[in-house]
């Protein structure tokens, strides 16, 4: 009998052509990009063959391959854990939070700046505004709690000037404030930062659109509504993309530092969770399991945000 050989389409051959056509013309971007790819497959895609503890009674001292296999097991006790539920609600919940104030204080602080005029003034607000990127999480908590304090907190002092309370607030230690806590921490430390790229879009905008909308009779309000937001509209919805999928990922360092007793059911997130309950424990297995299930979830979201971006016509990862 004739063996059938499969022969590749002439659109794969075509797209195979311009693929090597297109880095032969880049060599040098290609040779230049070796060195990170190697990097990201050491570290970034090696080290998921230790997603194998997931299914194992994972015992350290034996090899990867000699530990008890378990199969599913790790994840059935996780899904029915009430800890961890309600730990993946906090995560959620820290999250959006934090997506939503970023993105709407980062795009505003952005707008704010593109519209001043004085260049010094500007660079100066620009600089002020990136150093507490640069600070690290413990001086940050710091200076929240210094804040938040009830007994020298600025904020109780100001609340009490103006009549609003009678007695100073305990914020550290009534869980229905802590989340908000860590999402205006998370604006003060990023909103600089974040802005650059923003600050950027707006810098490529052709000043010819803002011109005709001046001669239309437009404000600044207009120019920024008919003009800049939907000149940085293809970043705002890529910067999204990249967000939704770290939907699970809430941080945690501000939450542990911040975090006590009181408010122990509304501050732990998958990672406090994982170290807690995880490595702390022994119990790497268990760990493992947590962490395949925030990057499914997280890959799973990046997809499905990436699809309806692209059915409905709006810029995309992939």
């Amino acid at each position: 009998m004739l063996e059938t050989v499969v022969q590749p389409s002439p659109k794969k051959v075509s797209s195979l052509k311009k693929l090597f056509k297109k880095c032969k013309e880049q060599k040098e971007l290609v040779l230049l990009s070796i060195p990170f790819v190697i990097y990201a497959l050491i570290f970034y895609y090696a080290p998921l063959s230790g997603w194998l503890m997931a299914f194992q009674n994972y015992r350290p001292g034996r090899g990867i391959f000699e530990q008890e296999w378990v199969g599913l097991n790790n994840f059935k006790f996780l899904f029915s854990d009430p800890t961890f539920i309600n730990v993946v609600r906090n995560t959620l919940a820290m999250s959006m939070i934090n997506l939503v104030l970023g993105f709407i204080f980062s795009i505003g602080f952005a707008l704010l700046l593109n519209e001043v005029r004085n260049k010094t003034v500007k660079k100066f607000m620009q600089t002020v505004s990136y150093l507490p990127h640069f600070l690290s999480w413990i001086i940050v908590t710091g200076i929240v709690m210094e804040v938040l304090s009830p007994e020298t907190g600025i904020i109780n002092q100001l609340l009490l000037v103006f009549g609003i309370i009678d007695a100073p607030i305990n914020f550290f230690a009534d869980p229905k404030y802590f989340w908000w806590i860590v999402g205006f921490a998370n604006v003060w430390k990023s909103t600089g930062w974040g802005s650059i790229i923003y600050l950027a879009a707006m810098a490529s905008i052709n000043e010819e659109l803002y011109e005709a909308a001046s001669i239309d009779g437009a404000n600044r309000l207009r120019k920024i509504w008919h003009v800049t937001l939907p000149g940085i509209k293809p970043t705002i919805f890529i910067l999204l993309l990249i967000n939704i999928g770290n939907i699970l990922n809430a941080g945690f360092e501000v939450q542990y530092l911040l975090g006590n007793g009181l408010v122990q059911g509304v501050s732990q997130t998958i990672d406090i969770f994982v170290l807690k309950y995880g490595i702390s424990l022994n119990n790497y297995s268990l760990a493992t399991a947590a962490g395949i299930f925030n990057g499914i979830i997280s890959l799973t979201l990046i997809f499905i945000a990436n699809h309806l971006a692209k059915a409905a016509g709006e810029e995309r990862l992939f």
